[in-house]
């Protein structure tokens, strides 16, 4: 049997699942597109998260994409104008709970962003100026605990409040639109 790999941009609201099995319905990933039986998704965004999703047949994909060498990007755009000093801080590791303990996080690359690109788009309204300002920041990491880059920019004073995965290994997000659903070869040609 050939496996099948798919590109997601999931939008805001969607589980990253095809069952859910408790009260209250939620969208899930099979209303967006047809997947083919066995299909599951590669890491996992929460609901209230959006951006770049990889799906596949194949367990052993799930396995290197979700490996600590494959470096995953995410934009939050974060409560307040984020300072150099926070970012320093992601950028070294904060302490965060996981788990019922504490857990420091590894090193990675973060940086404010200046300017949003294009394809990140508007999303959902998050709020207006009389809350006060936002900011965005971009962090690259290597590990992916549960809610781990929400917990990192509440660490740092500075709480998540539209999160956005843009890149996983080499593939990226670019010219997928919310919903869009991209069936790939293989991720990493």
């Amino acid at each position: 049997m050939k496996h099948r790999h798919f590109i997601l941009h999931k939008p805001h609201g969607y589980l990253s699942q095809f069952i859910y099995e408790k009260k209250r319905p939620k969208k899930k990933l099979g209303e967006l597109f047809d997947f083919p039986e066995g299909t599951m998704a590669i890491g996992r965004l929460d609901e209230d998260s959006e951006g770049l999703l990889l799906l596949t047949t194949d367990g052993m994909m799930s396995e290197i994409v979700r490996s600590k060498t494959i470096e995953k990007e995410y934009f939050a755009q974060v409560d307040g104008i984020i300072t150099d000093e926070a970012i320093e801080k992601l950028k070294n590791g904060v302490e965060i709970g996981f788990k019922g303990i504490r857990y420091t996080t590894k090193p990675c690359e973060s940086y404010k962003i200046e300017s949003l690109p294009d394809y990140i788009g508007e999303g959902r309204r998050i709020r207006d100026e009389r809350h006060g300002p936002t900011s965005w920041v971009a962090l690259t990491l290597t590990e992916g605990k549960f809610r781990q880059v929400r917990k990192m920019t509440a660490a740092v004073g500075f709480p998540t409040l539209r999160l956005v995965r843009v890149r996983v290994g080499t593939v990226t997000l670019h010219d997928l639109k919310a919903g869009e659903v991209l069936e790939v070869e293989d991720f990493f040609e």
